[in-house]
């Protein structure tokens, strides 16, 4: 083969190379980097320790037959603890598929957990006793009105990072980016009329 052939194929092997490189490298990060372009900006960010201790210090309290929903619930840590809590139905909603994946792998053994690819505003949350969401400030609004109108009485919402904008919490647990606040649902037309 003559230098300026070798040349030649040796251009078009880097092209498809880096050409391969780029489309791999974009279809693991897009999924990460596709919130930001969202309506609401919601981007995985993982929960601290202290932030899993306190969630779990709170759902400890539940009658293990309620079913725990963690909306956005990235690395599936939320679930797969209330599973271990024995929980009978634990669900993890996330939109970015290789962390739905990760969490499945991670899930494989534990009966109770689950996870699914769905965008947390068109999930039904009628099912759920329990909601757990790490949350943005400017989506804390509209999902307290979801809250309120699905959730039915006596079931308990987890708010972590921003409380809910408007119902008061009953108990705050935690303090600074650990903060979890923790709403007792009563339900009834009074709540649905303010918000």
């Amino acid at each position: 083969m003559d230098p300026p052939a070798k040349h030649k194929l040796l251009g078009k092997v880097a092209i498809a190379v880096t050409g391969c490189s780029a489309v791999g490298i974009l279809a693991v990060a897009a999924p990460f980097l596709s919130p930001a372009l969202r309506k609401i900006c919601l981007p995985y960010v993982p929960a601290t320790d202290a932030q899993v201790r306190n969630v779990v210090s709170l759902l400890q309290r539940r009658p293990r037959c309620s079913a725990v929903v963690d909306l956005g619930s990235g690395d599936g840590r939320i679930v797969l603890a209330a599973a271990r809590l024995g929980f009978a139905r634990c669900v993890g909603v996330e939109l970015n598929p290789w962390l739905v994946a990760y969490s499945r792998l991670r899930a494989l053994r534990t009966a109770s957990a689950r996870f699914v690819r769905a965008d947390l505003w068109h999930l039904d949350l009628t099912p759920f006793d329990n909601v757990v969401i790490f949350g943005v400030q400017q989506m804390m609004a509209p999902l307290e009105r979801k809250l309120v109108h699905q959730l039915k009485p006596g079931s308990w919402v987890l708010a972590c990072r921003f409380p809910l904008p408007t119902l008061p919490p009953d108990e705050t647990y935690g303090t600074g980016v650990d903060t979890v606040w923790l709403y007792h649902l009563k339900g009834g037309a009074h709540l649905v009329d303010r918000l």
